[in-house]
């Protein structure tokens, strides 16, 4: 005997409240035409520079916001932190034995196509090759889920949308997007935001006064200029947030600046050496 059970909760993805996120370009307009011509979108940018936020705030907008129809989805968006290891039966779902019954479990990426909601593959280049190829055929006119396993044809509910996301800082001939992959995406770049940008984030983030923001932004901003270190990412808003939050907490600056920047970005001495010298010279 086979059965379907159904599609299991991801409560990380329920969206209760909404997602902050302060947009520095046109992207939020971007993606919202994407979404009403159902294309998919590929988001491309360095670590911690709010991929995955403005994600979870677009789900809301398009889900949560009393305007849209579809507030009634219990869950809106699916994430995947894809991986060396991941399979497409990770993505699509397998048979697995319930007691003396043979039962199909959908996968992340099934249960978004079934119910309509946002599936998001963070850093889809982690992922082995012969995964993201099941990904094709829902990024075209098709807009299909071959499942293979149980010979199912599975055409994706209307509102569904596909969105996937990698860090080009990271490329390597092993690990690229392949092109057979990336132009069936619209494409949106992001970086790390301006000064006053992201000093207004980290402010916000990390509940602390604007002197401060400002400061950590203006490390950050140092950081990413060492670039005759071969240092080549920088610093990410995630870590300026830590570091703030740190500070917050009762931690004094500059110790929170080393634990949470210096030697969080890199165990390289001359990079160190680097990194704490702006800290000096920018905190008091």
């Amino acid at each position: 005997m086979t059965s379907r059970t159904p599609p299991a909760a991801d409560a990380s993805s329920r969206l209760a409240s909404e997602p902050w996120y302060l947009p520095v370009a046109d992207e939020i307009a971007i993606f919202e035409a994407a979404y009403a011509a159902r294309l998919p979108v590929l988001l491309k940018g360095p670590t911690g520079c709010g991929k995955t936020r403005f994600v979870e705030h677009m789900a809301w907008r398009l889900y949560r916001d009393a305007a849209t129809p579809r507030r009634d989805i219990e869950i809106p968006l699916i994430t995947v932190a894809c991986h060396e290891d991941l399979t497409a039966t990770d993505l699509v779902g397998r048979h697995l034995l319930a007691g003396d019954a043979t039962v199909w479990t959908d996968g992340p990426l099934t249960r978004a196509v079934r119910t309509g909601a946002i599936v998001y593959l963070d850093e889809i280049v982690e992922a082995r090759k012969d995964t993201t190829v099941v990904i094709h055929s829902l990024t075209d006119h098709r807009r299909v889920l071959p499942i293979e396993k149980t010979g199912e044809l599975l055409d994706a509910h209307p509102d569904f949308l596909l969105v996937i996301s990698y860090n080009p800082g990271y490329q390597s001939v092993i690990k690229d997007l392949k092109p057979s992959t990336r132009q069936r995406f619209v494409s949106l770049e992001f970086d790390y935001p301006a000064v006053a940008v992201e000093a207004r984030i980290i402010a916000h983030e990390a509940g602390v006064d604007a002197g401060l923001a400002e400061r950590l932004a203006q490390i950050g901003a140092k950081v990413r200029n060492l670039r005759e270190h071969g240092f080549e990412e920088g610093v990410s808003t995630r870590l300026l947030i830590y570091a703030a939050e740190l500070v917050r907490g009762g931690v004094a600056p500059r110790r929170a600046c080393e634990v949470a920047i210096t030697r969080a970005v890199s165990d390289d001495a001359l990079v160190q050496q680097a990194i704490a010298d702006i800290v000096d010279v920018i905190l008091p």
